[in-house]
């Protein structure tokens, strides 16, 4: 992989916009159901296993891929490039909900 940081920086808007995505949902959620029932911790348990499934496979799965094709140094720093961009996106989101 040529740039592995753009790369980084693709998988971590990935995740940034899954978990706006969510939270936008959990936002108007109160819309769409009255009271909770017994399908309402089901469908939130659901819900964080699929969003860990699919944010583990935004985050590793190129990395993993890589390091199975003995690219392993390429995957660690991809890796390490991705998680610091998710540093950085956590760190705007922080100062975003100062601001507003």
């Amino acid at each position: 992989m040529k740039n592995l940081k753009v790369l980084a920086l693709m998988q971590a808007l990935g995740v940034g916009v899954y978990i706006t995505l969510i939270a936008t949902f959990f936002q108007y959620a109160s819309i769409f159901s009255g009271e909770d029932n017994f399908f309402s911790p089901i469908l939130a348990l659901l819900l964080f296993v699929l969003s860990a499934a699919i944010t583990s496979s935004l985050v590793l799965g190129k990395a993993i891929l890589m390091y199975l094709e003995n690219e392993k140094l390429e995957a660690v720093k991809l890796f390490g490039y991705t998680l610091g961009w998710l540093f950085i996106l956590t760190i705007l989101a922080l100062f975003l909900q100062i601001i507003f």
